[in-house]
C-alpha cells in the first residue's frame, strides 16, 4: 500500500525534526487529565480506501476482526473515498449533481464491515478519506473546493447527515463519526504537488460545525472526531468549544516513518539512512523531538478535548528495528498521556499482516505473514 498523505509539501516536518526541546509530560506532582475518548487502539481498514471500486482492496474477512479481538484491540478506523459508494458514469469526471447518487449495494458493503466488527465488540470510526471537494491524495478529479464552495460543503454535510442516519440506532460506544482525513489548504485540488498551507480557522469552524450539525440531526449522542490542522499534525484550537475530538498523527519524523517512500520523497533512494535516536543528516532524531511535537496534542487532553491518534505507523522500506525503536517512543508518549492509536494499516505495507518487510522473519498466519515483533509492541500499549 502505497500511503501517500505525509507529503513534504506541509513545511511542518522539518520544524518537528528539528525540535529537540525538553520532556514536556506533566510532571509527577501534577496530576494528568483522564483523557475524555477511550484510549483505543486498533488499525485502519482499506476496503473503501479507493475512489474506485474496481481497483478495491481485498476485503476484510470476520477471522480477521476475531484475531483483532484476541490480540486485544478494540477499534478498527474505516477510511472511505465518498465515490466509492456513488453510481455514476466512471468514464468522465464526475458533476456536483452525481455526488449525491448513493449507491445502495455499496452501503450494504459498508453495512456488513461495520456488523463484522460490530459482532466482536470493536468500535468503529468511520472516516471520509476522499469527501466532496478535498482529499489529502490526488487520483480523482473533484469538481469544487470544500474550503471555498458552499456547493461541496453542502455535499459533504449531505453525505454526514447520510451516515448518521444509517447508524441512528447505533450505540455510541460501537460508532462514530471521523469528519476529514488530514484536512489543509491546496491551490488545487486536482493537484498534489500545489501548494499547501494550513486552514483558515474561522474556515475549518465554519465546515466542521456544519457537517457535524448535519450529524446531530440524526443522533445528538454521536462521537465526532477532526482531523488535526496541516494535514493532521496540527491541534485545531478554534474548535475546542464544540464537543469535538481531535485525531493527531504518529508520522513524525517523516524520515523514519515513510523512508524511501516515493510518494513523500523528491529523491527517495538518496536518504541519509535512519537512526533512533541517532544523527540522521543534518538532525539529531530522539524522544525530546517526539515529546516536543506531541506537546500540544497533550495539552489538549488537559483542557478537556477528547484525542484519538487516527494513523501512525511506518512504510515497510524503514529498518525495521529503527522503525519499532521509534514506533516505541511513539505509543509510549500518547498510550501514557491516555492516547489510544490506529494503525495504518491492518493488512498491507504498514501492517502487523503481509508487509512485505525484506528484514522481518515472519510467522505463518492462517495463509498470512504476520509481524510478531510489531504485534507485540502493539500489544504492550
Amino acid at each position: 500500500m502505497q500511503r501517500r498523505t505525509f507529503l513534504h509539501h506541509s513545511g511542518l516536518l522539518a520544524a518537528a525534526v528539528s525540535a529537540s526541546g525538553p520532556a514536556v509530560l506533566a510532571s509527577p506532582s501534577v496530576p494528568k487529565a483522564k483523557n475524555k475518548l477511550p484510549k483505543w487502539k486498533g488499525f485502519n481498514l482499506l476496503d473503501f480506501f479507493s475512489p474506485n471500486p474496481a481497483q478495491a482492496r481485498k476485503a476484510t474477512q470476520e477471522e480477521q476482526f476475531k484475531w483483532m479481538r484476541d490480540w486485544g484491540f478494540d477499534f478498527v478506523r474505516i477510511p472511505m473515498a465518498y465515490p466509492a459508494y456513488l453510481k455514476f458514469d466512471r468514464s468522465r469526471n464526475i458533476t456536483p449533481d452525481e455526488v449525491y447518487q448513493i449507491d445502495e449495494q455499496a452501503v450494504e458493503r459498508i453495512d456488513r464491515l461495520v456488523s463484522m466488527a460490530h459482532k466482536h465488540n470493536i468500535h468503529v470510526s468511520l472516516n471520509l478519506h476522499r469527501a466532496p471537494g478535498y482529499c489529502v491524495n490526488a487520483g480523482f478529479y473533484e469538481p469544487y473546493n470544500l474550503w471555498a464552495d458552499q456547493k461541496a460543503l453542502d455535499a459533504f454535510c449531505f453525505h454526514w447527515n447520510f451516515w448518521a442516519k444509517q447508524y441512528k440506532n447505533a450505540s455510541a460506544d460501537k460508532i462514530s463519526f471521523d469528519l476529514l482525513n488530514e484536512p489543509s489548504m491546496r491551490e488545487d485540488m486536482n493537484d498534489q504537488l500545489s501548494k499547501r498551507s494550513s486552514v483558515p480557522g474561522a474556515v475549518y469552524r465554519k465546515v466542521a460545525l456544519a457537517a457535524s450539525e448535519a450529524i446531530r440531526k440524526e443522533n445528538p449522542k454521536h462521537l465526532i472526531i477532526a482531523d488535526g490542522n496541516d494535514v493532521g499534525s496540527s491541534v485545531i484550537p478554534e474548535i475546542t468549544d464544540l464537543d469535538i475530538a481531535q485525531s493527531c498523527r504518529g508520522y513524525n519524523p517523516g524520515i523514519i516513518s515513510h523512508y524511501k517512500a516515493p510518494w513523500a520523497n523528491k529523491d527517495p533512494e538518496n536518504l541519509p539512512t535512519p537512526k533512533w535516536p541517532g544523527q540522521v543528516g543534518e538532525k539529531y532524531l530522539s524522544r525530546a523531538m517526539l515529546e516536543t511535537f506531541y506537546k500540544p496534542w497533550i495539552e489538549l487532553v488537559n483542557k478537556g478535548v477528547g484525542v484519538h491518534c487516527g494513523e501512525c505507523g511506518a512504510w515497510n522500506k524503514t529498518p525495521h528495528d529503527v522503525f519499532l525503536a521509534w514506533f516505541g517512543d511513539v505509543l509510549d508518549i500518547l498510550t501514557s498521556n491516555g492516547i489510544g492509536f490506529a494503525l495504518w494499516e491492518f493488512s498491507g505495507d504498514f501492517g502487523v499482516l503481509d508487509s512485505r518487510r525484506a528484514d522481518v522473519a515472519y510467522e505463518d498466519w492462517h495463509g498470512h505473514k504476520l509481524d510478531r515483533k510489531l504485534l507485540n509492541l502493539m500489544a504492550r500499549y
